[in-house]
């Protein structure tokens, strides 16, 4: 049978993942915001291998005893009662609406997204993360997965209060668009950070960074939500990598999956320069780590 473009990149999702030498308490709310249209089939089964994988890496940092993530999946743009923005059940075996569960049930709450939108507003979707109710003293982190730019659904939200919404509750934003990001050098990136780092595949299904990464094209998609990722301290993606496949997908996920664990553990504490240190090294052998296991 023919796979998935984006088949490879799901391999990722069996990885071993071994910890590093040191531990990071995290106590987390992550919380997908995905668009629900017609050609976000392959990005809905994406998302639950990355969340699997994301899941390892952060349990593999903080240990056991100090880790407590739970996930949380928004969807919106679809045909009503999926045109605003609405949360997937966590857990279809208990009554009512569970907002959050275990990786393995955000995995299988994936396959609860539709394909019939049209008309996406992901300001809806966002706004509805945010008034998830999620763990004592938790950090938020919002991924924002769709190909389309805001179509305004909800006339009373804006660029400036979904914002100060995301800053009132220290919530860190991402994301995936269709949308182009180059390094300082002009070669073509996979996302990058606020603070103008880049991420580039190469080659071998990982990656490497690069300084002075941009925008490479105006979009409506960028002014809509890059600029918003940005504002919080997240990262911008191009989606159009990610839909590549091959080593390019894999070099994606990898990617995406270590800089989130980073943002996270910089969310939840400040290290001393010596862990700072090790985490630089243990992070880097992640990737490492799942390129060996796919030979």
């Amino acid at each position: 049978m023919k796979m998935s473009k984006l088949s490879k990149a799901m391999l990722i999702a069996t990885a071993a993942i071994s910890a590093p030498a040191f531990a990071v308490p995290i106590t987390t709310d992550i919380i997908s915001v995905v668009d629900e249209s017609g050609s976000m089939r392959d990005e809905h089964t994406w998302l639950g291998g990355m969340i699997t994988t994301l899941d390892s890496e952060l349990a593999a940092v903080a240990g056991t005893d100090a880790f407590s993530a739970q996930y949380g999946l928004v969807g919106f743009g679809a045909r009503s009662p999926h045109y605003t923005g609405h949360a997937h059940d966590m857990d279809a075996g208990t009554a009512g609406i569970q907002e959050f569960g275990s990786a393995a049930q955000y995995a299988t709450a994936t396959g609860s997204l539709v394909l019939s939108g049209g008309t996406e507003d992901g300001y809806s979707g966002i706004d509805t993360a945010l008034n998830y109710t999620g763990q004592a003293n938790s950090v938020t982190n919002i991924i924002l997965v769709t190909d389309e730019d805001r179509d305004v659904v909800n006339g009373g939200l804006n660029y400036n209060n979904i914002k100060s919404a995301l800053n009132g509750k220290n919530a860190l934003l991402n994301a995936v668009l269709s949308v182009g990001v180059k390094c300082g050098d002009g070669s073509t990136a996979l996302g990058m950070d606020s603070s103008g780092t880049g991420y580039k595949a190469d080659g071998a299904g990982s990656f490497t960074t690069c300084s002075g990464a941009y925008n490479s094209y105006g979009s409506s998609s960028w002014n809509d939500y890059g600029t918003l990722a940005l504002a919080t301290g997240g990262a911008v993606w191009d989606l159009n990598q990610l839909r590549a496949g091959g080593l390019t997908a894999d070099s994606f996920t990898a990617a995406f999956v270590d800089i989130k664990v980073q943002e996270t553990i910089q969310q939840s504490t400040v290290p001393e320069p010596a862990s700072i240190a090790l985490l630089g090294l243990g992070l880097a052998g992640f990737g490492a780590r799942r390129k060996f296991a796919k030979k």
